[in-house]
C-alpha cells in the first residue's frame, strides 16, 4: 500500500514497527513458555511412544516429545504476537514517519 504524509503529501514514508518487534519477542518467550509446559505431556506421549524401543527410545522419544512441544509453542506465540504488534502499530501508535517533513501518523483505517 502506498501512503503519502498527511501535512506534505510526501511518498517517502519509513514505517517503525515497534509494537510488532516487541510483540514478537514476547509471544515467543510466552509461546515457549506454554510450550515447556506442554512439552511435559509431549514428553510423556514421546516416552510411551519410544517405549517400544526400549530404554533409548524412552529416553529419545521424551526429550524429542519435550523439544518439538517448546518449538511448536515458541512459534506460535511468535506469530500472534507479531500479528497483534501489528495491528496497534497500523491503528493506534503513530509509527508512520515522513522521511521528509518529520510528521508521525497513523494509517487510514
Amino acid at each position: 500500500m502506498s501512503s503519502q504524509c498527511p501535512l506534505c503529501n510526501s511518498s517517502k514514508i519509513a514505517s517503525l514497527r515497534n509494537a510488532m518487534k516487541i510483540g514478537a519477542a514476547i509471544g515467543t518467550v510466552g509461546g515457549a513458555a506454554q510450550g515447556a509446559s506442554s512439552a511435559l505431556a509431549g514428553g510423556r506421549l514421546g516416552a510411551a511412544v519410544g517405549a517400544i524401543a526400549g530404554p533409548l527410545g524412552i529416553t529419545l522419544g521424551a526429550i524429542s516429545g519435550a523439544v518439538l512441544g517448546g518449538l511448536a509453542g515458541g512459534v506460535g506465540g511468535c506469530a500472534l504476537g507479531a500479528q497483534l504488534g501489528e495491528k496497534l502499530d497500523r491503528h493506534v501508535l503513530a509509527n508512520n514517519l515522513c522521511l521528509i517533513c518529520g510528521h508521525r501518523f497513523n494509517l487510514p483505517a
